[in-house]
């Protein structure tokens, strides 16, 4: 077997001061604390909106989270191409079904690992929501 090493990623530390120094940035310029749940809420309005038309207008909750494009979904965005300029720069980007700690826990099924990683997202966003976060 040869000896591979694993890719290096990016230091944890130096990844955590500067997303502490993105939070007081985005307390500072907007006024908000930093946060993604909200973004998911008006994003299922903006397909709701476009299957169902203007019903979304009169829901109750879409009153007050109403579908838009706001500092907050750029937040989100930029979370998805920052983490592949990541994983690129650290030379640890790579394709997988199913991650090597999972597998060699739960074994190599992908239908079991998306079951459990939608079930967990389902999980932390009905917390986040319900905190109003």
């Amino acid at each position: 077997m040869e000896n591979m090493q694993e890719p290096k990623g990016w230091s944890p530390y130096i990844a955590g001061a500067l997303t502490g120094l993105l939070l007081i940035f985005s307390v500072w310029v907007a006024g908000k604390y930093v946060g993604a749940s909200t973004t998911f809420v008006r994003g299922a309005g903006f397909v709701e909106r476009t299957f169902a038309g203007e019903h979304v207008a009169t829901t109750e909750y879409f009153k007050k989270e109403m579908p838009k494009i706001d500092w907050q979904w750029m937040f989100v965005v930029g979370i998805f191409f920052g983490s592949l300029i990541a994983a690129k720069t650290s030379k640890s980007f790579r394709w997988q079904g199913v991650p090597t700690m999972w597998e060699g826990r739960f074994g190599p099924n992908r239908t079991k690992r998306a079951i459990v990683a939608f079930l967990g997202g389902t999980i932390a966003m009905f917390g986040a929501r319900l905190a109003d976060g």
